[in-house]
């Protein structure tokens, strides 16, 4: 018998077995974190239709713990799951652990890969790389399509003056079934109960659920949004939080997706002429480059990483943030995307990392608070995927092993890259006085509290040199001191 947990749910993980799959839903789980409504809904939708679809060879389990599940069936084998601590227990249960179906690259692959590192460390273009060519995706021989390997530079473009949307058609959004009200029930009753207590609001469920949902979602996209996927992938817009975004990250951690087929369906549009390439290349980038190179340093930094808190913020995360509460905060561009997330446990990856990963950053949470917030919050968040993405990328807790310098940046670039600014009472080229942008000011105030950490950082050196140079800086600090409103 194979196991699957929820988010090994597609073909390829019981490809070449006849095996029966246990599918195991453990109420402890949602007792354990208070995850987002939407995202336990997923969750549970996903594995109930995935035993629909498999019939009679499905054995699905309600139990309160997995240890009771798996209990007296030690022939049972399972992939790899996608936390350490599901790894430490499947291990010490003493399960066949297979090798993960759900990556595009192994952990030998990997390994190879980086026994080329020197000094300076991992670098996610080296490894982009290295993965395009053992895969063969967008390669012209030993050369990149195009001549290039990159087009990161024409996908930066903010949203022109007056777009309000993306100009692109809607998304196909799932049709909710009997299996869904089953769930919505289920849910429900758990809170009702004092059970369980979830996050964030219910909704019509409108991320892909089954495989054939998602393959629909994966068509749309690449007939119709990928296109003009490349050129605004970094902006934001306040009526528009998909933008040309593809929506299938969802679907892709929960194993509805294998990697490569999304990259390789992407590439079938650029040879086709129906995709320009910075677009193909730009979406390629972040299946089978970032998502890849994340999940395998999750496993290579290995369990002590997620305790790295190399600027030594020690701030509690604010309660506006666990509720998910955007009447809290009267910065706009804040206000708003908490509102997405609390109203679909979602915002694309400029969001996070530029609007809430930047408050954050600025602000001194506390790491690991960060990352459990956002693993909670967000419908395709896991462990694997929010450790480094959050400790690395967006709170530089661990000193520059995953990105070379913080990711802070004032109320100026959120400004460029959206229509979040217009109407805020804050100006975001303020940053002293009531009209101060917290952005603008907030940056300021964490160089200086972090200028004696970075000061190796060649590439802040110009931003330490004009905190210096500041005639207000004293005030601005003090202010940011006082502030406990955003």
């Amino acid at each position: 018998m194979r196991w699957c947990f929820g988010d090994q749910l597609g073909p390829h993980f019981v490809a070449g077995t006849d095996e029966r799959i246990l599918l195991v839903e453990c109420r402890s789980v949602f007792r354990r974190r208070r995850f987002h409504r939407q995202k336990a809904h997923l969750v549970l939708s996903a594995m109930r239709h995935r035993a629909a679809d498999l019939g009679d060879r499905a054995v699905y389990v309600r139990a309160d713990r997995y240890r009771d599940a798996v209990a007296g069936r030690p022939e049972l084998t399972v992939a790899q799951p996608t936390s350490h601590a599901a790894d430490r227990f499947v291990r010490d249960l003493g399960l066949t652990v297979l090798p993960t179906a759900g990556f595009a690259l192994s952990a030998a692959e990997f390994a190879q890969w980086w026994r080329t590192v020197g000094r300076r460390g991992p670098v996610l273009d080296s490894f982009y790389r290295f993965a395009r060519r053992r895969l063969g995706v967008l390669m012209a021989g030993d050369d990149p399509a195009g001549g290039r390997w990159s087009f990161d530079l024409e996908n930066r473009e903010p949203p022109p003056r007056g777009m309000a949307r993306a100009p692109v058609p809607e998304p196909p959004w799932p049709v909710e079934d009997d299996i869904d009200a089953d769930v919505r029930r289920d849910l429900d009753r758990w809170e009702r109960s004092g059970d369980v207590s979830f996050v964030g609001r219910d909704g019509p469920r409108w991320t892909a659920a089954t495989r054939a949902e998602a393959l629909t979602v994966l068509d749309h996209f690449v007939r119709h949004r990928l296109p003009t996927f490349g050129r605004y992938q970094d902006a934001l817009l306040a009526g528009d939080p998909w933008l040309s975004h593809s929506l299938l990250s969802a679907p892709l951690n929960l194993g509805l997706l294998h990697p490569y087929e999304v990259a390789e369906r992407a590439e079938r549009a650029y040879y086709a002429g129906t995709a320009p390439l910075a677009s193909v290349e730009g979406f390629i980038r972040q299946v089978i480059g970032w998502r890849e190179y994340v999940w395998h340093l999750y496993w290579t930094l290995g369990r002590g990483y997620r305790r790295r808190n190399a600027l030594r913020a020690n701030r509690p995360l604010p309660g506006f943030m666990w509720d998910l509460d955007p009447d809290a905060v009267t910065a706009r561009c804040l206000s708003t995307l908490l509102r997405d997330v609390r109203d679909r446990a979602y915002t694309h990856h400029i969001g996070r990392l530029m609007v809430l990963g930047n408050h954050a950053l600025q602000r001194g949470y506390r790491p690991a608070e960060v990352t459990d917030w956002f693993h909670r919050s967000f419908i395709d968040g896991y462990d694997w995927v929010m450790v480094p993405n959050v400790v690395g990328m967006a709170l530089h807790a661990d000193g520059g092993t995953v990105a070379t310098k913080p990711y802070a940046a004032g109320g100026g670039y959120i400004d460029r890259m959206s229509d979040l600014c217009g109407g805020c009472r804050y100006q975001p080229t303020r940053r002293l006085g009531a009209d101060a942008c917290p952005y603008t000011a907030g940056y300021w105030a964490f160089l200086d509290r972090n200028a004696g950490r970075l000061r190796a950082n060649v590439r802040l050196k110009p931003a330490l040199h004009n905190l210096a140079r500041l005639s207000d800086r004293d005030a601005v600090l003090a202010q940011e001191r006082r502030r406990t409103a955003f």
